[in-house]
């Protein structure tokens, strides 16, 4: 919407009759709850601003209420001050820190590369502009104009939808869990770095099997002999060790075994990952978990502590850290990309990266993956945008703050592909095979190709210490703001909580690590990777859409960009259009396409060649069905509330009036104080001049 189409909707607003179906006054309420003021305590106050009608209370604490129904403002609790961040730098970069995280570097790389090279940057460039960017600047504008979490906010916009919020904190609990055991491995991997010598560089540790296998090394073999147990075996001791009686040839054993096909070869890095950080041996699976592992255990603990540390004063102390949490991994990025093109075999690396392959375009799943890969990777739905917003002064353009850190986003993705595939090239030349044989995305890229490649490097540790390092923070990062939204969804429950900020902080820590303590068992990745294919797949999807309807359709628009009008945010009408049509249209439609791909694409989980039990993929559903079971209680309760109370059903699918009201108030205040000192700035830089 224009400036003039908002400013004629404000002026037709102020001449709503307040006795509609949306907004009651009190003396029209049975307030019978002993929880809320009576009438006579509520005075009637006529804002210079909106010309509506609005019940005020006596020190309406905006920060959080205690509420049995959202559309009746209880009696607040005092507590301490919600707290703003220091300067909207701090702001900014911790929302690029939380949308540029381990995501960017070991999946984006290897999704591009599987679905047509630099093919794939045209529908996940679309899918950005048409879903995820909207979805993004909605829910920054969301919680800097309301200034709750998500726990609290959606009950603002429509009670029926209360239990939203809470839903999204339950996915982000799970995720929460599970993504510190990553930091964790990444604290591992980071300590070991710091020696001459890398562990996984070769066969020759405790550790390893007689599969161990080395391209290098193998090269020293005759025809006659093949690597196999840290040295050349002839072909006739190896076909008995595969419990085949004596060869024929180089090539086949007794009864016309091709030796080929008796190989169970497994590279020294993934020997290490698995058998010596997680003590994984032959038999662990989920119904044999083993023991503890103490060292991935302390690994985890001081993970936790780092978190605790560094939230310990809130968006505060968070502020300052993300200074070189954010900025560090650009450092590292640009010094291996540095390293990496002057490697023979680079330039064949990138080009498999960017060579497009035109006729991916026709498929439905890379279209999918494109979706799913900047959704996931931009963070919207978790909560944590409203919860980093909600911080923000009301005036803070954020519409800004949206388009620039999505361009930063992707612009990594791009870049750390660069980065990525510059070492595999070189790896693959250093191996003679092609690219392909080589590249692997997610855990095994970061924890598996990567160290492998590493090796090959002149002072291999150096590079090994500063890429585990780089992922480290950018999985700190993320956990930051997830731990941040379930700490303010705390805080504005019970803002008298905030005077106890060491005691929930370090609590709530305290439970996210004995939550994955399992993970740390010897058959503990596999409970990691059931949590990653449930916890956040097609319920967190489901919740977006839910959003995305709730305030495109329900709260409107219409509403939604007044609200941010007020906040002195501009924009032309062209603009205002595009974000009116994607809240509306094509945000919903794409994700809700997705979703419907995400369930019929659905398998069981598995990893390599484990398939996981029937009772670990009920388990699995158990995890995603959770989020949408915690939605249910509480938006029930308040409908149930609302008819308790005489409220018409209409009721439930508006806004609270009040703190609509209150909030716009503040919002036009702080964008009036903001243009003020623009203008008297401006003055006096013609006055200088003059």
């Amino acid at each position: 919407m224009s400036e003039k189409d908002i400013s004629k909707n404000n002026n037709d607003e102020s001449k709503v009759d307040v006795r509609n179906s949306t907004f009651k006054s009190c003396k029209d309420v049975d307030v019978r709850n002993s929880t809320f003021r009576s009438c006579k305590d509520v005075t009637f106050v006529l804002p210079a601003q909106l010309s509506s009608v609005a019940c005020e209370y006596d020190q309406v604490n905006l920060s959080g209420d205690k509420e049995s129904l959202s559309v009746l403002e209880p009696e607040t609790v005092e507590g301490g001050e919600r707290g703003m961040w220091t300067n909207q730098v701090e702001f900014f970069l911790s929302c690029m820190a939380y949308a540029v995280g381990i995501g960017n570097v070991w999946r984006f790389p290897y999704k591009c590369f599987k679905n047509g090279g630099g093919v794939f940057l045209i529908p996940y460039l679309i899918m950005l502009a048409l879903a995820a960017l909207p979805m993004f600047y909605m829910e920054l504008a969301l919680g800097q104009f309301y200034q709750l979490g998500p726990n609290k906010v959606f009950g603002k916009l429509a009670p029926a939808f209360r239990g939203l919020g809470y839903g999204m904190l339950c996915v982000t609990m799970w995720v929460a869990i599970y993504y510190n055991v990553i930091i964790a491995w990444a604290f591992f991997y980071t300590f070991a770095s710091l020696t001459s010598h890398l562990d996984w560089a070769d066969c020759g540790n405790w550790f390893n099997t007689p599969d161990c296998f080395l391209p290098e090394m193998a090269k020293q073999c005759d025809e006659d002999s093949t690597w196999w147990n840290n040295t050349c075996t002839s072909i006739s001791l190896y076909c008995k060790a595969r419990g085949v009686e004596g060869a024929i040839n180089s090539t086949h054993c007794l009864g016309s075994t091709v030796v080929e096909t008796l190989h169970q070869r497994v590279s020294p890095a993934e020997e290490y990952f698995k058998r010596y950080m997680l003590l994984m041996d032959d038999n662990t699976s989920l119904d044999h978990m083993g023991g503890v592992n103490w060292r991935l255990a302390g690994c985890l603990l001081l993970s936790w502590v780092v978190v605790m540390a560094c939230l310990i004063k809130g968006v505060k102390s968070a502020g300052k850290v993300v200074w070189f949490t954010a900025l560090f991994p650009y450092l590292v990025l640009v010094l291996l990309l540095v390293r990496g093109v002057t490697l023979p075999g680079a330039m064949e690396g990138i080009k498999y990266f960017l060579y497009p392959d035109w006729h991916k375009l026709l498929s439905v799943h890379v279209w999918t993956d494109a979706a799913t890969q900047i959704f996931y990777s931009l963070g919207p739905a978790f909560g944590g945008l409203i919860t980093l917003a909600s911080y923000n002064r009301r005036d803070n353009n954020c519409q800004r703050d949206a388009v620039l850190i999505a361009l930063a986003n992707s612009g990594t993705s791009i870049f750390a592909g660069f980065v990525i595939f510059s070492i595999l090239g070189f790896m693959a030349q250093e191996l003679n095979v092609p690219v392909a044989e080589v590249v692997e995305g997610g855990i095994g890229l970061a924890f598996v190709v990567y160290p492998t490649a590493v090796t090959k490097l002149p002072v291999s540790p150096l590079w090994s210490f500063l890429f585990f390092t780089m992922l480290l923070t950018l999985g700190l990062d993320s956990q930051f703001t997830m731990v941040e939204s379930l700490i303010t969804a705390l805080y504005d429950e019970k803002p008298s909580l905030r005077k106890n900020q060491w005691e929930i902080v370090g609590g709530v820590c305290l439970v996210g690590f004995l939550l994955g303590l399992p993970m740390c068992l010897q058959g503990g990745f596999y409970l990691f990777v059931l949590l990653d294919w449930y916890a956040g797949s097609w319920s967190l999807l489901v919740l977006a859409v839910t959003e995305v309807v709730l305030v495109g359709w329900v709260y409107g628009t219409e509403r939604f960009s007044r609200d941010i009008y007020n906040m002195g945010i501009r924009t032309s009408r062209y603009l205002s259009c595009y974000w009116v049509f994607t809240w509306k249209v094509s945000t919903p439609l794409l994700l809700s396409c997705v979703l419907v791909a995400t369930l019929l694409d659905y398998q069981p989980a598995k990893e390599g060649d484990y398939m996981f039990p029937d009772w670990a993929n009920g388990l699995g559903w158990g995890v995603a069905i959770s989020s949408l079971v915690v939605v249910l209680p509480l938006s029930c309760k308040e409908i149930w509330s609302g008819v308790l109370s005489g409220l018409p059903l209409s009721t439930m699918f508006t806004p609270c009036r009040l703190l609509r009201d209150t909030a716009t108030n503040q919002a036009i205040k702080a964008s009036s104080r903001n243009l003020d000192y623009v203008k008297h700035e401006k003055d006096n830089i013609e006055a200088d001049q003059n």
